[in-house]
C-alpha cells in the first residue's frame, strides 16, 4: 500500500478560517495534516515562564474553539493524523506554577483535543534535563514519569504518545539531546508498553535533528523499527535546525545530500513502515513568497511522492 503524505499545520492553517488552509493542503497533493497544536503555547515564551492561558479552557471551550479545523479539514478530505504537543512540558528552574501548569493542564489538555480531532499520534518532547540532573539516566527518568502520568489517560483515548530524537545546544555546537540513542530509546519503549499491556508509547523519527548530531538514519531506523510510528522529515545544513525541503543542503560541489535520504527510505522500506509520510517544513514557506506558496506545496508533495515509490 503506497504511503500518504503529510504536512505541518503551521503556516498553511489559520485559525480564522481553517478550512480555506486545509484546502489547500489537498490542492497541492496531502491527505494527512501534522497539526500544530504547539503554536498555542510556544516554546520561547515556556521558556521565559510566560504562560497565555490558552489551555486554561474548559475541554468544551476546547471543542468548540478547534470545531471549525475539525470540520474543515474533514471538508477537505484531510486526515489529521499526528500532532505536536507544545514543549517544553518542564521548564528546569522555572516558578512551580509554570510547571504544574504544563504538567496538570497543558499534557492532559492536549490529548484531550488530540482525541477531538479524530488524532491517534501527539509527539511529546523528552525533558532536556542532563546538564540539570547530571545524568541522562536522570533525565530520563523525569520524562518517564510524565510520560505514565499521560499513559492512562492515553490508554482510555487510543491515543500512542511518540518520544522524538532531539538535539541540545552546547557552545556552538549541537550535541545529542533526548532520545539520539535508538537501543535505550527501543528498550524503554517496550518497558513502559509492557507495564501498561497497550501500544501507549511510539517513536517519531525526525531527520533534521538526526541531522544535527550526526545519528547514521539507516541504522537509527531499523534498531528502532515498528516503534516509529510517525515522521518528521525535513533538512537543514547540519548547524542549524531549519526544516528545510530535503535535497537542498549538500555536502560538496557534487551534490551529494548533506543528509542520507537513501539510508531513510531503505530503512523505512526494510521496516515495512506504513504510517504517514510527513514533512515538518513550515519554515520553508517563510522563504518562499506568498505568491509561491502553492508552488512550494506542491514541491514538497512531491518529493513525498517520491518518497512513497521508493518504500513501497
Amino acid at each position: 500500500m503506497r504511503p500518504e503524505i503529510g504536512v505541518q499545520s503551521k503556516n498553511i492553517v489559520y485559525d480564522a478560517n481553517p478550512a480555506e488552509g486545509f484546502a489547500l493542503m489537498k490542492e497541492t497533493g496531502f491527505t494527512c495534516c501534522d497539526f500544530s497544536l504547539n503554536e498555542f503555547l510556544k516554546n520561547t515564551d515556556l521558556y521565559e515562564e510566560k504562560l497565555n492561558r490558552f489551555f486554561n479552557k474548559s475541554v468544551e471551550e476546547l471543542q468548540d474553539f478547534f470545531s471549525p479545523h475539525k470540520e474543515g479539514a474533514k471538508a477537505a478530505g484531510v486526515r489529521i493524523h499526528q500532532m505536536h504537543m507544545p514543549y517544553p512540558t518542564f521548564v528546569p528552574g522555572a516558578k512551580d506554577e509554570v510547571n504544574d501548569y504544563l504538567w496538570n493542564n497543558v499534557g492532559p489538555k492536549s490529548l484531550e483535543v488530540c482525541k477531538f480531532l479524530d488524532c491517534h499520534y501527539i509527539v511529546v518532547h523528552g525533558f532536556k534535563l542532563t546538564t540539570y540532573y547530571g545524568s541522562e539516566e536522570a533525565e530520563w527518568a523525569k520524562t518517564k514519569e510524565f510520560l505514565e502520568f499521560l499513559a492512562p489517560m492515553a490508554q482510555e483515548m487510543d491515543i500512542t504518545l511518540c518520544v522524538e530524537n532531539l538535539y541540545n545546544g552546547q557552545g556552538q555546537r549541537m550535541v545529542e539531546g533526548p532520545c539520539c540513542n535508538a537501543e535505550k530509546a527501543a528498550s524503554r519503549i517496550d518497558e513502559i508498553n509492557d507495564k501498561f499491556g497497550a501500544e501507549v508509547i511510539g517513536f517519531c523519527y525526525d531527520s533534521g535533528h538526526g541531522n544535527l548530531v550526526g545519528i547514521d538514519p539507516y541504522k537509527f531506523i531499523t534498531t528502532l523499527g515498528k516503534r516509529i510510528k510517525v515522521l518528521h522529515l525535513h533538512e537543514n545544513d547540519g548547524i542549524a535546525d531549519l526544516h528545510q525541503v530535503p535535497f537542498t543542503f549538500t555536502k560538496t560541489r557534487e551534490n551529494k545530500s548533506v543528509l542520507d535520504w537513501d539510508g531513510v527510505l531503505k530503512a523505512l522500506k526494510e521496516t515495512g513502515f506504513d504510517g504517514v509520510l510527513n514533512f515538518e517544513t513550515a519554515p520553508v514557506l517563510d522563504c518562499f513568497p506568498k505568491e509561491l506558496k502553492k508552488d512550494a506545496l506542491r514541491m514538497i508533495a512531491s518529493i513525498g511522492g517520491y518518497f512513497a515509490d521508493k518504500i513501497q
